[in-house]
């Protein structure tokens, strides 16, 4: 019976906040998504096999980029994961400059790693924190 009612809360909130879009939000524009967070993480996927040089370049980039539209993304609508993935993108950019510059002990296989856990990692963050506390904070 919990189970169930679980369910029907959850459908009901997935319903109300689907009507609740908020004109500022940019992740519901696609030229702001695109161009906020798309490219950014193409950019990490296009530069893994790069220079190590670049890539850090790129990366860091990347990251802060996307990082401070988290935050002003958050600022303008409220939306709640970006309260999270916003600080997240930014704290990657220091294990990207570890591996940056101790490039004799890092892989490919270390920068494929983090690639993975900055792009999952963001995803991880935004599917739980908007399950748990819905798509716009209060």
């Amino acid at each position: 019976m919990v189970k169930v009612a679980q369910r029907c809360f959850r459908g009901t909130r997935q319903m109300r906040e689907a009507a609740e879009q908020r004109p500022n939000d940019w992740l519901a524009r696609t030229y702001t998504n695109v161009l906020a967070w798309w490219v950014p993480k193409i950019a990490i996927i296009a530069t893994l096999f790069n220079a190590v040089p670049l890539r850090v370049a790129a990366w860091t980039i990347a990251l802060l980029w996307m990082g401070t539209a988290c935050l002003l993304n958050a600022r303008h609508c409220g939306r709640t994961h970006c309260r999270y993935t916003g600080p997240f993108y930014l704290a990657m950019i220091l294990p990207v400059l570890v591996l940056g510059f101790d490039q004799r002990s890092a892989s490919i296989y270390a920068w494929l790693a983090l690639a993975l856990l900055i792009v999952c990692g963001g995803w991880a963050i935004r599917s739980k924190t908007e399950q748990a506390w819905g798509r716009y904070s209060a």
